[in-house]
């Protein structure tokens, strides 16, 4: 969906395209825990840190990952529900990482056309857009409703890319997952990894981090020396 008239001048521009969870907003571990709930309410057994590892993927695919494609088939749908209505309980105290809304209206004035690229939808993206507090420097937003795959396959950051209408080379994919790396490496453009989503460096870097840091305070203040140096 447009949040302004991004269509103007398309010519040199460039995006900074953002996942959400773990990387604007301080989510990640409250998906485990939701998560964790949900299997364990459905009668499967699944550790907090083999959740962990696949938050990022969408809630079928992160069904799959754990329980496996056959067993997903049955249960993903109600797994997912039951996910969805548990975290609910915490849209109203989200909370944004730190300066990440800085962050965002600081790459809007230099230049950049500033996309989120995320799993969630409905609600939950109110929710977290509530929590960043940077309406204002968001051009686009792609959502689960928007694509047929999710990270990390490249489709949603190929999305952003589409509706900032700015190709793959004058564009940085931010996120905090190992999944969020693959797509935006699979879509041909940069990646800056983020610490915060509770992922180590060495895994990020192995999944095609061009460069780490600890959380969105981090890069404002590298943003000079970095893939989004204005």
């Amino acid at each position: 969906m447009c949040d302004a008239d991004y269509l103007m001048h398309p010519g040199r521009e460039r995006a900074a395209v953002f996942d959400v969870d773990g990387t604007l907003v301080d989510t990640n571990h409250l998906h485990v825990v939701t998560w964790w709930d949900a299997f364990r309410q459905a009668g499967h057994q699944v550790s907090t840190h083999a959740i962990h590892q696949a938050v990022g993927l969408g809630s079928h695919d992160l069904v799959a990952w754990l329980l496996g494609d056959s067993e997903a088939a049955d249960v993903a749908e109600d797994l997912s529900a039951a996910h969805t209505a548990l975290y609910g309980q915490y849209f109203e105290r989200l909370c944004a990482l730190p300066d990440a809304g800085r962050l965002l209206r600081r790459l809007a004035d230099d230049g950049w056309k500033v996309v989120l690229a995320t799993s969630a939808s409905g609600h939950e993206l109110s929710a977290l857009r509530r929590a960043i507090d940077a309406d204002d420097a968001i051009v686009a937003t792609t959502s689960a409703d928007d694509v047929s795959e999710g990270k990390p396959q490249p489709e949603p950051v190929e999305q952003a890319l589409e509706l900032a209408r700015v190709p793959a080379d004058r564009a940085v994919f931010v996120g905090d997952t190992v999944w969020d790396m693959q797509a935006g490496n699979r879509a041909g453009v940069r990646c800056v990894a983020l610490l915060s989503g509770g992922i180590s460096r060495q895994a990020l870097e192995a999944a095609g981090a061009d460069a780490v840091f600890d959380d969105p305070a981090h890069l404002l203040m590298s943003l000079p020396h970095s893939l989004l140096g204005a």
